[in-house]
């Protein structure tokens, strides 16, 4: 009788069958060992400005080569991305690049680090351990995109060559992520402890969708938690929500809502927050926690002025949280 085998990489722990395919489509049973599918097999790489992930206290201004690989452990009715995160390997595959292209890659095109991103990275868990290791070893810097629904254990291998990572922490809701997403609030809480805790510099983005995850208690308690847990100094993204995917009967999230978070956020303490998919001004440039000057000032993706000078406000000379060179 032919053994299953678990996978050890996410909380789902799927129990495969030789030859079986996990929940995320892509960690298969291979002769008794599970594996990814993906390996070697980008199916984007693109260029894009860092603040695009969002980082905003990551490298600001410089480019970073963005890599995905199909697939995805979360099932999320907002994702704007499923045609990639929601298929198999053979539906969205690519042109062949090994670890070692990767990193050449980056450095032919002037990337000071490589994201893995647009899908969620961890499920390729070998081929993204490996393409990070390469950079690492190649004078790269890496950063994970990641709803982080991942264990504890493979996080901590992985994070030994992560620099930054920006984490979607979908809602302050275990129904949310029960309904919505296909997973549970506390493996995420969990992941960014252990993130922090291994020294990766973090920032997170809260999508809000309409009746969904839009209300003011749940996002005093998702911004007490970050400030408690992961330090006021970790910038936090609220994005709009604009129709698509498996909600596209919901409207876009009102400007009000979001700006009101950000007070919420900011009434809890939180040093950087930022607004995404609207302008705002305010949720658009980083000023010193400290004495208030402006230090970053943005216009969309584009740096209109970045005055950080050595990690430090130029005015009083307080450290800024962040990797700045």
């Amino acid at each position: 009788m032919k053994t299953k085998a678990k996978c050890s990489i996410c909380p789902k722990g799927c129990e495969l069958a030789p030859g079986e395919t996990g929940d995320c489509r892509v960690r298969k049973n291979m002769a008794g060992e599970i594996r990814c599918t993906t390996y070697g097999e980008p199916c984007s790489l693109n260029i894009d400005p860092v603040e695009k992930k969002p980082l905003f206290h990551f490298l600001p201004g410089t480019p970073i080569l963005s890599v995905a690989t199909a697939g995805c452990n979360l099932h999320c009715k907002q994702c704007q991305n499923w045609q990639i995160s929601q298929t198999r390997l053979h539906a969205s595959r690519g042109s062949g690049a090994r670890p070692a292209d990767i990193a050449k890659m980056a450095l032919k095109r002037g990337c000071p680090a490589v994201a893995y991103t647009y899908t969620e990275p961890l499920v390729s868990f070998e081929y993204t351990f490996d393409c990070c290791k390469a950079a690492s070893e190649a004078g790269l810097m890496n950063v994970l995109v990641t709803a982080a629904y991942i264990n504890p254990d493979p996080l901590r291998q992985i994070c030994k060559y992560v620099d930054a990572a920006n984490v979607d922490l979908k809602s302050f809701s275990d129904d949310f992520y029960r309904d919505i997403c296909g997973g549970a609030l506390a493996p995420v809480l969990k992941a960014l402890t252990v993130m922090k805790k291994c020294g990766v510099m973090l920032e997170v983005t809260n999508l809000i969708i309409p009746t969904l995850n839009d209300s003011e208690e749940e996002t005093k308690q998702l911004c007490g938690w970050v400030a408690e847990n992961l330090g006021v100094e970790t910038p936090l993204h609220f994005s709009r929500f604009f129709p698509q995917n498996k909600l596209q009967h919901l409207p876009p999230t009102p400007a009000d809502t979001i700006l009101r978070a950000r007070e919420i956020a900011v009434e809890a303490g939180l040093q950087f927050v930022y607004v995404g998919n609207m302008h705002s001004t305010e949720g658009e440039n980083t000023h010193c926690p400290s004495c208030g000057e402006l230090l970053i000032e943005r216009n969309g993706y584009s740096i209109l002025q970045n005055r950080i000078k050595n990690g430090q406000c130029p005015a009083c000379h307080a450290p800024v949280y962040g990797v700045w060179e």
